[in-house]
């Protein structure tokens, strides 16, 4: 792709201080991206959140790592395939369009009435998240070229994504309890409201003049469908796996992940603009950073998750509760954020900001992992502090140092890869995360059982509902005691069974987050030069 042209009448130029647009227009701009950065952020917490008793409600915790994993593969797909579009066509319409398709989404999972049903209308709100992240956060380096400038109004959306993540998990805890959980889907409607209304009136419409004089623009649908086959078969293979064993199905979906992959890799060289460009990953900078947003992703998809389950499931708390416990982590997101944007501009190697996440994020995963119900809350309030803190040094350095690798030719798809392979993470995180504790859950419940002669009450205990849902427990404790059991001690062994698996689970979060400190040692060391370059074309 070729630099930005200044062609075009009426094309804003560079203000002299590292922005495209005077102060008060890049404010408003910037106001439209926040709002963006907030629906898709708000979503993601109180959807965490409220998710155990949803799966209490509609029955199906077989289910319960679909939900997020449904999202998360429609997003990685897409999120890559928009990035590129947004590089050819300029990034507002696909922004308001993304808009439209989350609100959508998000109206057909409140009016679920199956868990298959919400699993689908998950993967369409993923989506309109994966175009919203292929282009909203490409919009902040077209709009400040410089990344110091661009470190600065990027407090802005963090403090964006901080708001939204500081009231998401309580909220998400309070509209369940009030509400119910469809409410925690229908908050996105004033949200991307706001920002539909926003990005349309003061969002510019920026484009670049790639293919000018080259012919008719093509996107790689082969390229598309190809990721979306290896991720798919791959996402599949992972989540049957403890079901049906290593058998001709699980097999062959690894197999055709890795056919795919390695067609992918083949038809890379050959098409004209690849969806995956393969001179980025030749990139051992990129290629650092890439490997460092999957391990990323892990972590942070596998406590977002698996957190609130545990403190709800595990620890008896009430969604309220377990949203005031989770909130300091994604408070503490944002502080990281600004934090690093204060210090990073100032010492001579900014790459060890890095190390100081990555460190901060595997100390918190490993603190969690030997969390306790006797645990004082502030203990549990300090070790989410640290996860935040970690994540707020990691997530804007990668998205930065990646912009400031690529360069102008592949600013678009280098932030839209780091996000959907940030994503990919995610999606191997909580399959993986999700898989061990349902496998460790279900075999601790079935012995608890088998010793107490009560085995004929799997069916009923080994769903994790159980211990969320207070109806169902009154219940099942009476019937227990009528069948001569003793049920308020087999429930404290359920619980158990279900602590001693999510810990199982952030133990190996934890495993991922050290790889990804010491991976940190392969980024070559990161020059935060200051530029001040022309802006694109604008209609």
């Amino acid at each position: 792709m070729t630099s930005a042209s200044q062609e075009g009448q009426g094309a804003p130029h560079s203000s002299g201080n590292g922005q495209v647009l005077p102060f008060r227009e890049s404010l408003l701009a910037m106001i439209g991206i926040a709002f963006v950065v907030m629906l898709v952020a708000l979503d993601q917490t109180v959807v965490a959140t409220a998710l155990p008793t949803v799966v209490a409600e509609l029955q199906g915790f077989e289910y319960y790592a679909w939900v997020a994993t449904a999202y998360l593969l429609t997003s990685v797909v897409t999120v890559p395939i928009f990035g590129r579009l947004g590089d050819y066509y300029g990034r507002k319409p696909f922004v308001l369009v993304s808009i439209v398709v989350f609100l959508v989404a998000s109206v057909l999972c409140g009016m679920a009435p199956s868990m298959p049903f919400l699993v689908a209308a998950r993967a369409l709100q993923g989506i309109g998240g994966g175009m919203l992240v292929g282009t909203a956060f490409a919009c902040i380096p077209d709009l400040f070229p410089d990344p110091h400038v661009r470190l600065r109004w990027q407090v802005m959306m963090s403090t964006a994504f901080g708001l939204a993540n500081a009231i998401g998990p309580s909220m998400g805890g309070v509209l369940t309890e009030w509400y119910g959980w469809r409410a925690v889907f229908y908050i996105n409607v004033p949200v991307g409201l706001l920002g539909l209304l926003f990005a349309w009136r003061y969002l510019p419409h920026l484009r670049h003049q790639a293919h000018k004089g080259q012919g008719p623009i093509r996107v790689d649908w082969l390229g598309a469908l190809l990721i979306a086959a290896g991720l798919g078969c791959l996402q599949l293979s992972v989540e049957w796996l403890p079901e049906r064993g290593l058998d001709i199905v699980t097999i062959g979906l690894a197999v055709l992940s890795v056919a795919s992959f390695v067609g992918l890799w083949q038809w890379s060289h050959r098409a004209a603009d690849p969806l995956l460009p393969l001179d980025m990953f030749r990139n051992p900078a990129l290629a650092s950073l890439f490997v460092l947003g999957v391990l990323g992703g892990f972590a942070m998809f596998a406590l977002l998750l698996y957190a609130p389950l545990l403190f709800q499931g595990g620890f008896g708390y009430s969604p309220k509760e377990a949203g005031l416990l989770v909130t300091p982590m994604v408070v503490c997101i944002t502080i990281g954020s600004i934090l690093n944007g204060r210090i990073i501009t100032r010492i001579p190697v900014p790459n060890s900001m890095l190390y100081a996440g990555f460190a901060l994020l595997a100390l918190a995963c490993l603190g969690l992992s030997q969390a306790t119900r006797g645990m004082h809350h502030t203990v549990l309030l300090g070790t989410m502090l640290l996860a935040g803190l970690g994540l707020g040094f990691v997530l804007p350095n990668l998205t930065v140092f990646a912009q400031q690798t690529a360069g102008r030719a592949h600013l678009g798809i280098a932030t839209a890869m780091l996000q959907s392979l940030r994503m990919v993470g995610g999606m191997v995180g909580t399959a993986l995360v999700g898989t061990m504790v349902t496998r460790s859950y279900t075999g601790g419940v079935e012995r608890a059982l088998q010793a107490a002669g009560a085995s004929d009450w799997a069916g009923r205990m080994t769903d994790p509902q159980i211990l969320i849902d207070k109806a169902a427990q009154a219940e099942l404790l009476t019937n227990l005691q009528e069948a001569g059991h003793n049920g308020a001690l087999l429930l404290e062994q359920a619980r158990v069974s279900l602590v001693g698996a999510i810990h199982l689970g952030l133990l190996v979060a934890a495993i991922a987050a050290l790889v990804g400190l010491w991976c940190v040692r392969r980024v070559p060391p990161v020059t935060l030069t200051r530029v001040q370059e022309p802006a694109m074309a604008a209609d």
